[in-house]
């Protein structure tokens, strides 16, 4: 994948802090820009950093290595813990939302200390910050939804307003659902799909918004060197599905049959809130603000996204 997204390079040589890099997006971020020739730096909850691309933090506390951080030019702020890993217990949601908006506020605070903050932070959001919308199209001008997700995501951007008052071009990065064979929906979604026992979630009339990595990554190159971004930018295919197309079009593309829904009743006895504030939950969001500033899709369809995605990691010895 690496040799895709070396394109994505608009500006070169940036001494890049990245939080969340070990994770799915995040390790796919580091080697993206390193490809693309730029310096990364990953932000690393240890208190002795084991390499000389570290830079120590504890949100916990409000630690940061800040000596570290003095000559980055630029952040893209991943980490979060996972919003799909099982129920919602009181436990659970204080994570999700202790790990986005403590992380985010303690790491913006410490910028704003800096001698010379960075001149670009970009954090991640979600698309759950509009909540469940049925068929309203939703651009980045849209209001807040409500639910626990669209709560979060609004203290989450808030967290950031100390790096913004100093000065720091602050980008809330919106990602929709990310495919890629490697993790993520896509990856949970092959197996079950591949022996023939997909099928939509509950009535597959809510909306998917969803962008391939490949695009994801595209999007933050893009960020990075857009000046005209800032605030909410929804990272996002400019073509919404169902979640029965997209179960269609999965099924399709693997020559399999998908007769085998999952009723509500059943998603909500398994899962409780996150079934319907995920999985029933309908998001139809457009990239507007990408869009605007010229970002040119790899990936804008979904059927063909899934062909190219499967026949990659196929190609790799993935599949």
């Amino acid at each position: 994948m690496l040799s895709n997204v070396v394109g994505f390079c608009y500006a070169v040589d940036m001494e890049i802090l990245v939080s969340g890099s070990h994770g799915f997006i995040g390790s796919a971020l580091v080697a993206s820009l390193r490809a693309s020739g730029h310096r990364v730096t990953r932000l690393i909850r240890s208190s002795r950093p084991s390499g000389a691309n570290e830079a120590a933090w504890d949100p916990a506390t409000g630690a940061v290595d800040l000596a570290r951080l003095q000559a980055i030019d630029a952040v893209v702020h991943l980490a979060g813990a996972s919003i799909v890993s099982g129920r919602w217990t009181p436990r659970r949601k204080s994570l999700i939302r202790d790990s986005r908006v403590r992380g985010t506020r303690t790491l913006c605070e410490a910028l704003a200390t800096l001698t010379t903050p960075p001149r670009a932070l970009l954090c991640a959001s979600a698309i759950g910050y509009y909540g469940d919308r049925g068929d309203e199209v939703l651009t980045e001008d849209s209001p807040a939804g409500a639910g626990f997700l669209s709560t979060v995501c609004r203290e989450w951007e808030g967290a950031s307003a100390s790096a913004a008052q100093r000065g720091v071009r602050v980008v809330h990065l919106r990602f929709g659902m990310v495919l890629s064979p490697a993790g993520g929906a896509l990856a949970k979604m092959l197996p079950p799909f591949r022996l023939g026992l997909g099928g939509p979630l509950g009535d597959g009339r809510q909306y998917m918004s969803w962008v391939s990595l490949e695009d994801l990554l595209g999007a933050i190159h893009h960020a990075l060197a857009t000046e005209a971004l800032r605030g909410p930018v929804n990272v996002v295919s400019p073509q919404p599905v169902t979640n029965r197309d997209f179960t269609r079009a999965l099924g399709h593309v693997l020559s399999r049959p998908t007769l085998l829904p999952a009723p509500a009743p059943l998603l909500r006895l398994l899962l409780g809130e996150l079934a319907d504030e995920v999985l029933l939950a309908s998001t139809r969001v457009m990239p507007t603000r990408l869009q605007a500033t010229a970002y040119a899709f790899r990936h804008p369809e979904l059927e063909g996204t899934l062909r190219h995605l499967l026949a990659s990691a196929a190609a790799q010895g993935h599949a």
